[in-house]
């Protein structure tokens, strides 16, 4: 419970806070704010930077668990994306989580005017398009929490998602709005969240007709009025509902897990537990890492079946299962334990904003540490490569390689190895259009030469580029892939040439840059399960 409260302080803040702020705002001694985020920094979970805890991407396991177990975001997600590209305005899907509503996607449009929602954010059920829908299946225990929760929070103030209210009509009309939205089948928010947000929501049912999620459309006053949210965008979102509804009838039974569960789990805790000794919180580590036995193909899991996939104790199991229970993150049906929504409030909505350049930094920093040269992250910008990363390595000749700065892919290690990862065509293509100078006595400048060169680059894996882009400069990358497999950027180790003879730089230097990029790719995929992660 003190770990989870941790992890919900992390959240609310932003993903980030000090470890004194952290006792305070928890009412937890420092002692224990210092065993509980070093158990959650040795699971991954969070970062420590100095005195600071930072939420790492390796916690979003747990949100993906919960998704993954609702199978919407896979199932419904691209008709949101096509729906949202048709009307060029955002769209999102939302799920009932107590008296309010909890997004589990959002196709935003990339405007000045935009939406800061994220995909786990909590919102009052009265101030949204989605709320009055939803709990149209409320039942009396429902309601009463709804008017329990007036009463003592009036201004929202528990909501850090959205700004305080500032009146009371959200309230005072909202069992009005839920039964127009049950006679009428949809309903809209005029500027509920704040001034100039609207929004038009349908739901989105099951073959037997519960709701299994709303779909919204949301825009700005300056864009649509509530006349024109009804005549202009509710037909269009009411026509991709019935897709979407087409496609959960359709859906077939869920496939055998294709990743395991964490069967290690007992082993590992106890191991962890001896090394560390008083520092680490085994029931932490155990009763959150319970939620990961949760995914696709294990939606419902028996008391035996969490024993087994974690290799825990039914006893053990049980105290995790039941804790979590009492904290609203699991329901027990019967003998059946089902993830809930509040799942994702241990640190989705922060994450789920995270970008590959927010990634990788941590990795550069303890590569440069352990190689003692200069690392990058670069990506592909038209014909040139851009630095979106960069940790100089201090020494008194450093390579300083700017963020946001630009050289021609085709003479540099990060360059080469984006080219080699492009489709023949692709990269042919932009090869005939580079005008390939002479930087130094060693560039190549023949575009054939370079076609061999990147060729081999492919079937490598590594580029290793020798005084091309400056006399006394080499350097060596590898590229960082998606989930898919396609490379997405490249990291690079950059030196003087006096440090390292090329044979040394792919002896010492590749098996180190290959473990970092690794390391980057398992934040990268688990971030980017359901949320897409911009390279920059």
């Amino acid at each position: 419970m003190r770990g989870i409260a941790v992890l919900r302080e992390l959240t609310d803040v932003g993903g980030a806070a000090g470890l004194s702020d952290l006792g305070r705002a928890t009412g937890l001694a420092r002692a224990t704010v210092d065993r509980v985020t070093g158990t959650l920094a040795h699971m991954g979970y969070v970062r420590m930077d100095g005195s600071n805890a930072v939420l790492a991407p390796r916690l979003m396991e747990l949100g993906n668990a919960y998704l993954a177990a609702l199978r919407l975001p896979a199932l419904l997600s691209a008709h949101a994306d096509a729906l949202a590209d048709e009307l060029d305005e955002s769209v999102s899907l939302a799920v009932a989580d107590g008296d309010g509503i909890r997004f589990i996607h959002q196709a935003i449009r990339r405007r000045a005017l935009s939406l800061s929602f994220r995909i786990g954010d909590l919102l009052p059920a009265e101030r949204t398009a989605p709320g009055p829908l939803l709990a149209t299946e409320w039942s009396a225990q429902d309601w009463a929490r709804w008017h329990k929760r007036q009463a003592a929070d009036p201004e929202d103030l528990g909501f850090p998602a959205i700004p305080p209210r500032s009146h009371g009509v959200a309230a005072t009309d909202f069992e009005e709005r839920v039964e127009r939205a049950r006679a009428h089948g949809w309903a809209l928010d005029d500027q509920l969240i704040e001034p100039g947000l609207v929004a038009a929501a349908v739901p989105v049912r099951t073959p037997d007709s519960r709701i299994a999620c709303v779909a919204s459309v949301v825009s700005h006053t300056s864009r649509h009025s509530e006349d024109s949210l009804r005549d202009f965008l509710l037909p269009r979102l009411r026509a991709a509902v019935t897709v979407m509804e087409r496609e959960l009838a359709d859906a077939p039974p869920p496939a055998p897990p294709s990743e395991s569960a964490p069967s290690g789990l007992a082993t590992w805790t106890s191991v962890s537990k001896q090394e560390l000794g008083g520092e680490f919180i085994e029931s932490l580590a155990r009763g959150l890492t319970v939620v990961t036995a949760f995914g696709e193909g294990r939606a419902e899991l028996t008391l035996s079946e969490v024993a087994e996939a974690t290799g825990l104790s039914r006893a053990t199991a049980r105290r995790a299962l039941i804790t979590l229970e009492h904290l609203g993150y699991i329901t027990l049906h019967g003998r059946i334990f089902r993830l809930t929504p509040r799942v994702l409030a241990l640190g989705f909505p922060p994450l789920s904003k995270t970008t590959l350049t927010r990634i990788a930094p941590p990795h550069l920093a303890a590569l440069t540490h352990r190689v003692e040269d200069s690392t990058t992250l670069a990506v592909l910008t038209g014909d040139d490569v851009q630095c979106t990363a960069s940790v100089a390595a201090g020494r008194i000749m450093d390579v300083a390689i700017a963020v946001g700065a630009r050289v021609p892919a085709y003479v540099t290690s990060t360059g080469r190895v984006l080219l080699a990862g492009l489709p023949a065509e692709e990269r042919s293509v932009r090869l005939a259009r580079v005008r390939m100078g002479a930087l130094t006595a060693h560039t190549v400048t023949r575009s054939t030469d370079l076609e061999a060169i990147l060729e081999r680059v492919r079937e490598d894996g590594y580029a290793l580029v020798d005084e091309e882009l400056e006399e006394g400069l080499r350097s060596i990358a590898v590229p960082v892939r998606d989930r898919d497999g396609s490379p997405v950027a490249a990291i690079n180790v950059t030196m003087h040439s006096g440090r390292r003879s090329a044979a040394e730089c792919v002896t010492n230097i590749l098996p180190e840059l290959r473990a970092t990029a690794a390391r980057i790719e398992v934040d990268l995929h688990i971030t980017g399960r359901f949320v897409r992660v911009p390279a920059a």
